[in-house]
């Protein structure tokens, strides 16, 4: 280790140690002036600590920048297909009304943007989801009340004035139940219709990884057990719903859409008796006249 340590450091320490103020400055709020000393300037790579705050900080940095396009692949399936099959309104209503507390609550508690910013970018992305699902579910006037009621929470919980940090510290716990909660709805969507229809598995399994990840950097960088315990029984949820997706890889199409029965090819007209289509009726017709005039005996 300390060859390797030494080796680093002949190569590394003449471009680190000369590094523009904006990185190096950049550098320092991120890991702090002790570990970016210790790390970066110094490339001392045997300090434990800064080394696993430096991964904290780089996987929580790499967890906001993929959830810029997280639910990209749902927002395309919704627009392409035109179908909200498979997936769950109430899902998307619980976890966006979870994720706005949280992010009220880390930004007014001062804790690193690092920990919890994928929050906001994946908020936006379920309120565009949401709108779609109540769109292709015939319920579109509903899009603006729903739009409307998310506003007006947001206002309330980012000001000190509405709502204190006590009331807040409340809903913090309870959001983190009702983020667990909204993973519910779509395990019992996918189970009751048999398939996940235009659910994304992009989205699922990057959930699963990123539950995983924020276990990780929340335990280097925020002593906060409430956000602990909310990250783990995400992360449980989140297995469920990655094994339902391997479970129907194969079979996309809900139960409810594939017991529907065949539309018949003839038409009804009131009185319900079928009127056959020309072809059908051809057929028929010439199965039911027999001989044809020209080969019967004459008298």
């Amino acid at each position: 280790m300390d060859a390797l340590e030494s080796n680093l450091q002949s190569i590394l320490t003449p471009v680190t140690q000369n590094l523009p103020k904006p990185i190096r400055d950049l550098g320092i709020s991120l890991l702090g002036n002790h570990c970016y000393k210790t790390l970066i300037y110094d490339v001392q790579i045997s300090d434990s600590s800064c080394l696993k705050l430096a991964i904290s900080k780089g996987l929580g940095i790499g967890i906001i920048g993929a959830s810029a396009t997280v639910k990209i692949p749902q927002l395309l399936k919704l627009i392409n297909s035109q179908s909200a099959a498979g997936i769950s309104f109430l899902s998307y209503l619980l976890e966006t009304a979870s994720y706005l507390v949280s992010l009220a609550y880390n930004a007014r508690q001062g804790f690193p943007f690092s920990t919890y910013g994928e929050t906001a970018l994946i908020a936006v992305q379920n309120v565009a989801i949401a709108v779609l699902v109540l769109q292709y579910s015939g319920k579109g006037p509903m899009a603006a009340v729903y739009i409307a009621g998310l506003a007006a929470a947001g206002y309330a919980l980012f000001s000190a004035n509405v709502i204190d940090m006590q009331t807040l510290g409340y809903l913090q716990a309870g959001a983190g139940a009702v983020g667990v909660a909204s993973k519910l709805p779509q395990i019992l969507t996918i189970w009751s219709e048999g398939g996940t229809g235009q659910l994304s598995a992009f989205a699922v399994f990057n959930y699963l990884v990123g539950s995983l990840t924020r276990i990780f950097t929340t335990l280097q960088e925020v002593d906060d057990k409430l956000i602990l315990y909310g990250f783990i029984s995400g992360f449980i949820l989140n297995a469920v719903l990655a094994t339902q997706m391997i479970y129907h890889w194969n079979s996309p199409a809900s139960s409810a859409s594939a017991s529907k029965p065949k539309k018949l090819t003839g038409k009804k007209h009131p009185g319900h008796t079928v009127v056959a289509s020309p072809a059908a009726a051809r057929s028929s017709g010439a199965e039911g006249k027999g001989k044809s005039p020209s080969t019967r005996r004459r008298g």
